[in-house]
């Protein structure tokens, strides 16, 4: 028996419901083997169980994306080895702690090239722009797709990826300095969707052509304005809600704004077989190794400042991706 910190929410709230526990952690039983985890991916969705937009079992740990070391060896467990280097996603929530035990098929060595905060921070978001890009809408080179919240995490690895694609990237932020990051990113176009008229000044700066494939996780803030951006026929994709959720709609306005397609997807039942998490991140990692996509911190946290670290989220000053480290 050995012993890990974790942060515990017992009940759902404000940051400050977080709270650093240590707790015993047992041998890793079958199938399974103990993380030593080194860096702890962070992802808006972690904000929205914590507040109870996502309930969970109470209590509950918080997390779902890490990176580590193989520590102890479960029995059955075979391809991996003790001190290697490893990320999970999807492998059960509490991955803010220290150690855990994890099943060994939800695990994924890290390439060289990549160091442990690099992976915690890009294998959920990097997952999430795979199966936008590659199954929710297989991204061709002349497609005009257009990125929501293009400065955060996923966002600028949309705009990098599409663009590597050959796609047209339009892209909408929150603010100057954020629009300008997406350009970075890759984008071709950039629009303050703070600012009135937004989406027609992105469509009449793309020559009157919109999008094929609208990629919207901010939600009640962009919704509207993202079937007015979609093209006929277009696909509209809700991955996400950091604004709020979408209020509920007559569907009959999907026809009148072109035929239109919408879905609301995961992450997770694109990863939820093991064979096919292995294959989706073998793409991610192709694409990191080719440029295309970027590993990068823009910020990391020590796990007893979780609670600064959502307060920054929750006030979208944020840009890139964040990590904790234990």
């Amino acid at each position: 028996m050995s012993t890990a910190r974790r942060v515990v929410m017992h009940q759902p709230g404000a940051p400050e419901v977080m709270r650093i526990e240590t707790l015993e952690l047992p041998a890793p039983g079958p199938g399974e083997v103990r993380l030593r985890q080194t860096a702890i991916g962070f992802n808006y969705i972690d904000v929205y169980q914590r507040q109870g937009k996502y309930p969970l079992p109470l209590p509950s740990g918080l997390g779902h994306e890490a990176a580590g070391v193989v520590e102890q060896l479960g029995d059955g467990v075979q391809g991996l080895r003790i001190g290697e280097r490893v990320a999970c996603i999807n492998a059960g929530i509490g991955a803010y702690a220290e150690a855990r035990n994890v099943a060994a098929e939800r695990l994924v060595p890290i390439p060289a090239g990549i160091d442990d905060a690099q992976a915690a921070a890009v294998l959920f978001k990097g997952l999430t722009a795979q199966y936008l890009l590659r199954k929710t809408h297989r991204v061709q080179p002349g497609d005009v797709v257009l990125v929501h919240a293009a400065a955060g995490g996923v966002g600028q690895i949309l705009c990098r990826w599409a663009k590597a694609l050959g796609a047209t990237v339009l892209a909408t932020a929150g603010s100057p300095a954020k629009c300008a990051l997406a350009l970075e990113a890759g984008a071709d176009i950039a629009e303050d969707y703070s600012r009135d008229g937004w989406a027609q000044r992105l469509i009449d700066a793309n020559a009157g052509r919109k999008a094929d494939v609208v990629y919207d996780s901010v939600g009640r803030a962009t919704f509207a304005h993202s079937l007015d951006c979609a093209a006929p026929f277009g696909l509209v994709v809700l991955f996400g809600a950091a604004s709020g959720p979408v209020e509920p709609f007559d569907p009959e306005i999907l026809n009148r704004k072109g035929c239109l397609f919408l879905t609301r997807p995961s992450v997770f039942p694109h990863n939820a077989e093991p064979a096919q998490l292995r294959a989706n991140a073998a793409e991610l990692f192709d694409a990191i190794a080719r440029g295309w996509v970027r590993a990068e911190v823009g910020a990391r946290y020590a796990l007893d400042d979780v609670v600064a670290l959502h307060r920054a989220a929750e006030s979208r000053a944020t840009r890139g991706s964040m990590v904790l480290i234990p």
